[in-house]
């Protein structure tokens, strides 16, 4: 009886020090953080964010325009010679990239095709902000001769030659597809913004740990690698990343300067400033008759848009999500790799970084990745009933 009670004793001993440990192993993690940065770490979730309608897009969120914008992003039919569409560049066994340092339609472009992922998180489209919504994003190409080269006229073209198309249209926009040609281009960009408001990355290792870290659960901390851990402390500690990789999307949504204009890989490239006057003057950007939001809330960020000389050569910060599977980076698509990308990005902030830290920043990027990576969930049977 005596040897029972001396074991069970032993076992509560050891019990209770488990315990302790476990709570050493909690307060441990937590203390490598100072407070600022731990407010940092809460600061990039939790993912993904509760989903939104766009205000600006009456279909946002309307299976039906989903279904027709699903259709549309794969037609050949978008660009008058028959075999542009939007999956040229964005391709979904690509990350919705196409990995090549510059797009490429009709002609090359002077920018790297960005990945279409967690679009409803932006406030501004394109390297150089030159759309305010994302329907203005998904008209640009349309219009632009070096990717589709089409025009209202071509875009109508479509429907009159596919009734099921033009069904599908009337049923989510309530009209005729044959009615006002730039009404009609510009609900074709609505449908596609529907259809790419879907495209959201999952949740991540980093997701994981983050939580975790925040309800001091141990066991699920340790599941998260240490080089990752370390990597994380450093990208909202001394290496200064989170300055601009911030958010629940990992990017300020701002515009930066983190090139040398002299080393422009495919000519001049003015960035921001080229794209704000080019928005200010766009007939379609939300401080127009397309913009469906009666308050018209979203169309103050661009009234109060003032074009200035030092917006030349900044670009928009990309996320970070499922960065390890978007090569090559940079917006105009420099680097093939992402450590020669951490590089650059660290110089541009005034920092050089050790091998040491580069290997934990490394590890910790790769954790971004969702399980899905490279290779993003494409179906392909009709998304809704439409018409």
């Amino acid at each position: 009886m005596e040897a029972c009670l001396l074991g069970r004793s032993v076992l509560v001993l050891l019990g209770l020090l488990a315990g302790t440990v476990h709570g050493v192993a909690q307060a441990d993690e937590s203390a490598a953080f100072t407070p600022a940065q731990l407010s940092h770490v809460r600061s990039l979730g939790p993912w993904p964010p509760a989903w939104t309608a766009d205000p600006t897009n009456r279909v946002s969120g309307d299976p039906r325009a989903v279904e027709l914008g699903r259709r549309l992003f794969r037609d050949p039919r978008m660009s008058p010679v028959g075999y542009i569409a939007c999956v040229t560049c964005h391709q979904p066994d690509r990350a919705f990239t196409d990995r090549r340092a510059r797009a490429h339609g009709l002609a090359d472009l002077p920018r790297n095709t960005p990945a279409l992922a967690n679009l409803r998180q932006q406030r501004w489209y394109g390297w150089d902000g030159a759309s305010d919504s994302l329907w203005l994003a998904s008209v640009r190409p349309m219009l632009d001769p070096r990717e589709f080269d089409g025009n209202p006229t071509s875009i109508t073209r479509i429907y009159e030659r596919d009734p099921e198309l033009a069904a599908c249209y009337a049923a989510v926009f309530g009209t005729e597809p044959v009615r006002d040609a730039q009404e009609t281009i510009v609900n074709t960009g609505k449908a596609l913004a529907a259809f790419q408001e879907t495209m959201v990355t999952g949740r991540t290792a980093f997701d994981r740990y983050r939580d975790a870290l925040l309800r001091n659960d141990a066991s699920a901390m340790a599941a998260y690698p240490a080089p990752a851990r370390r990597g994380l402390r450093l990208f909202v500690g001394p290496a200064g990343c989170v300055a601009c990789h911030r958010g629940p999307n990992l990017s300020d949504g701002q515009f930066h300067a983190v090139l040398d204009p002299a080393a422009a890989r495919f000519g001049d490239d003015d960035g921001r400033l080229g794209g704000a006057d080019r928005l200010r003057a766009n007939p379609m950007n939300l401080l127009g008759r397309f913009n469906d939001d009666a308050t018209r809330a979203n169309a103050q960020a661009v009234e109060r848009l003032v074009v200035r000389d030092d917006m030349r050569d900044r670009f928009r910060t990309p996320s970070l999500r499922n960065v390890g599977v978007t090569a090559p980076y940079m917006h105009d698509g420099r680097h093939d790799r992402l450590v020669d990308a951490l590089d650059h990005g660290a110089s541009a902030v005034g920092t050089t970084l050790g091998a040491a830290a580069r290997d934990d920043l490394l590890a910790f990027l790769v954790t971004l990745t969702d399980e899905h990576g490279e290779r993003r969930p494409w179906s392909t049977e009709p998304l809704a009933r439409c018409p």
